[in-house]
């Protein structure tokens, strides 16, 4: 062991972020516009607010302020779990025979699990200063549905959670700590909502997918009175309260004059790698200094790798704002994976346009692959990862194999977002050897996006 950097190096309770940092301020070519879908213009806060809260809507729209005041009271909240530690992985370091140094930012340590609290917190302050009587939100794995039951749970609002069927029915335990908190669950696509009829006509027995529970859960803030929908990835603002994660980790690193070489995070929507990635994005953008920006998405949902950067609707259902993103089409269904939080068709504007300008890389990795990097990691390093997660733990152990293969001593940080105890069903199919790989064929990815909207 390097005796100069211990096992997790923490930050004191005095050194929390008290701003957040907005990447696409220092961006000089700024994400394109979301347009209203039905005049295809860019769309004012006037026309956001009756979907978001009106503050929200405010930071999703702005594209010019580098920095923006944590509310006191998100700050006490956070000091429930944060700082959240940076660990050294000396061990699977050493299992690896790699001279890099690995180390990840664990977001697992709070009720929720996952890093999805940052932003739900964050949510349900806005929705109680405006004086609603709740929100509606879609989940995909549950991290954030459960995220979202805690904040709502804590300033007293009503939550409604529309939850991707198959995810629904493979992790009914992540549902019930939802409900424990106060939330109602309904599994998507549902018989409440026009759209989910709409869906469970067009496709009979489907599983369900991200886009189709945003739709709903839009459809049903919008026909509740005193009710506002919020997001848990993807939007600007949510990258914005995610980066976090992004503050905290440089100013670990910097306590101990470590400069990171390659960064890492899992890629659905984008939340938990524009957090992990924004400080240090800041420095490229502002010519500061240069790093190696890897996205890892499934093979079975390639919305970087393989996708259009165009605009398309953000849902399935095409009531949300048409943002240009890489995209697979709002009308593809994604395979019943395990990584159900990344099982979105699309891509965060800013993660697109980093991407597009060749500031980040993208790279899919197959289901079979991901969990085999699981069970290592958990094996050695004594966390049992979630599935989303376990993506970036994929590619974290190539680049340092690689690293053995040429000798360099890189410094890898990747973004360890959750834990996986609620994920055991998916942990089961791989033990028992029943886990399969899907990727789509060219024919499937060209039938969603030839239904894109032409604009």
């Amino acid at each position: 062991m390097d005796k100069k950097i211990p096992y997790k190096i923490y930050l004191e309770e005095n050194e929390l972020p008290t701003q957040w940092y907005n990447m696409r301020a220092d961006m000089k070519k700024k994400p394109a516009p979301i347009l209203n879908p039905g005049t295809h213009q860019p769309i004012t806060v006037d026309e956001l607010s009756p979907i978001f809260c009106e503050e929200l809507a405010k930071q999703e729209l702005d594209d010019t302020t580098p920095y923006i005041d944590i509310p006191q009271e998100i700050q006490d909240f956070y000091r429930m779990y944060r700082p959240s530690p940076l660990t050294r992985a000396y061990f699977l370091e050493k299992k690896l025979g790699t001279p890099a140094h690995i180390y990840y930012k664990f977001e697992g340590n709070n009720t929720s699990g996952s890093h999805k609290l940052n932003s739900a917190i964050a949510q349900a302050y806005y929705a109680k200063e405006q004086g609603l009587k709740g929100v509606t939100t879609e989940t995909g794995a549950g991290q954030w549905g459960t995220a979202l039951s805690m904040a709502c749970s804590y300033f007293g609002l009503d939550c409604q959670v529309y939850m991707v069927k198959v995810s629904y029915e493979q992790k009914p335990f992540r549902r019930e700590v939802m409900r424990t908190y106060g939330a109602t669950v309904t599994p998507s696509p549902s018989m409440n909502t026009n759209v989910g009829r709409k869906m469970n006509e067009e496709f009979p027995g489907t599983t369900g997918s991200l886009g189709c529970a945003i739709s709903e859960a839009v459809e049903a803030a919008t026909t509740q009175e005193g009710y506002r929908y919020v997001l848990g990835s993807v939007l600007s603002q949510v990258l914005l309260h995610q980066s976090v994660i992004g503050l905290e980790t440089k100013m670990a690193l910097d306590k101990y004059g470590i400069k990171a070489d390659t960064i890492i995070g899992c890629a659905g929507g984008g939340s938990n790698l524009g957090g992990l990635i924004a400080p240090f994005m800041g420095q490229m953008l502002r010519g500061e200094a240069n790093y190696d920006i890897i996205a890892v998405e499934p093979a079975s949902c390639p919305s970087l790798t393989r996708g259009v950067y165009a605009y398309d609707f953000c849902d399935t259902g095409k009531i949300c704002p048409l943002a240009k993103m890489y995209t697979l089409g709002s009308s593809f269904i994604p395979s019943a994976n395990h990584a159900g939080g990344l099982r979105y068709h699309g891509m965060s504007t800013i993660i697109s346009e980093l991407y597009d300008e060749k500031l980040i890389t993208a790279r899919s990795v197959e289901q079979t692959d991901v969990f085999k990097a699981a069970q290592l990691f958990a094996r050695v390093e004594g966390i049992l990862p979630a599935p989303e997660s376990s993506h970036a733990i994929k590619v974290a152990i190539d680049e340092a194999l690689k690293c053995k293969e040429t000798g360099e001593e890189k410094n890898i940080v990747f973004g360890l977002t959750g834990t996986g105890y609620f994920d055991m069903v998916a942990y089961q199919q791989f033990n028992d050897g029943k886990m399969s790989d899907y990727i789509p064929t060219d024919e499937d990815l060209q039938k969603s996006i030839s239904e894109m909207p032409k604009v």
